[in-house]
């Protein structure tokens, strides 16, 4: 199973319109295609080094248009890489379905792409081993309606694979845009990483969590086990989850822009 699952929604307001929403490796640079070299068919994807960036058209069906992605560098465990999409409604489409997801990702999603040893994943949430990652990105004026957030999948067990959905999903919103909203309903608010998150909770056959920072940013440098840990206190998580996958990206329900990651980076422990 390559693509994203469908995902419920929750009733938020876009402006005066209610709709519903939803280890350092090597130092040596590898220099890659870049722009001029863009996917743009669903499930396209382009492979750096632990990572890679998925062109993740989950929800076709529900618009037109396109979306592409490149990447521009590798150096270690530090990746920069681009989308660009331009998506309108089709007619079984509404304002309130994620259409896409591109993403770069680590580890897990529906499978393993890459080496599994070289992710260092999964990990046992209670083995508490930090999490640290950086990411600075550029969002376009005017993207439409569309987030900046990571995505983590979790288990019940250590050796997930294709086959094994997850029963965890944690959500952390670093940018929004255009009055998106996530799932589920407001739980609590957190002070982490220097910022105020409010923590939303949901279910769509799985638990998904969002932390949605209340103020936006394009910078970012965090210990992702901080957020496992806030579910952990509230009762929410289990210690004994592991966190299979790890991805960063734009989910867009409609419009046209662009996120350029100027650089990201996850290291374990």
């Amino acid at each position: 199973m390559q693509h994203r699952r469908p995902r419920l929604t929750r009733t938020v307001k876009i402006g005066a319109a209610v709709v519903t929403a939803l280890a350092v490796g090597a130092t040596v640079t590898v220099a890659t295609a870049g722009e001029e070299a863009k996917k743009c068919a669903a499930f396209d994807t382009v492979t750096l080094g632990k990572y890679y960036v998925n062109n993740n058209l989950w929800n076709e069906g529900k618009f037109t248009g396109t979306q592409c992605v490149w990447d521009n560098s590798q150096s270690g465990s530090t990746i920069s890489w681009g989308t660009n999409y331009s998506l309108a409604n089709s007619a079984t489409g509404k304002d309130y379905d994620v259409k896409t997801y591109a993403s770069s990702v680590l580890g897990w999603h529906w499978g393993w792409k890459v080496d599994k040893a070289s992710t260092q994943l999964p990990i046992r949430v209670g083995d508490r081993k930090p999490v640290r990652t950086s990411w600075e990105f550029t969002v376009s004026s005017d993207p439409g309606t569309m987030n900046v957030a990571y995505d983590l999948w979790l288990h019940d067990k250590n050796t997930a694979d294709w086959q094994d959905q997850p029963t965890d999903e944690i959500m952390i919103w670093l940018n929004r845009q255009g009055g998106a909203g996530p799932l589920g309903t407001k739980y609590g608010s957190v002070s982490l990483g220097g910022a105020m998150w409010d923590i939303y909770t949901g279910d769509i056959g799985w638990k998904v969590f969002s932390f949605v920072r209340r103020s936006n940013t394009s910078k970012a440098t965090l210990n992702l086990d901080d957020f496992t840990q806030a579910l952990v206190r509230r009762n929410l998580l289990s210690d004994d989850k592991y966190v299979s996958g790890i991805e960063a990206g734009t989910e867009v329900f409609k419009g046209t822009g662009r996120l350029d990651t100027k650089s990201y980076s996850v290291n374990i422990g």
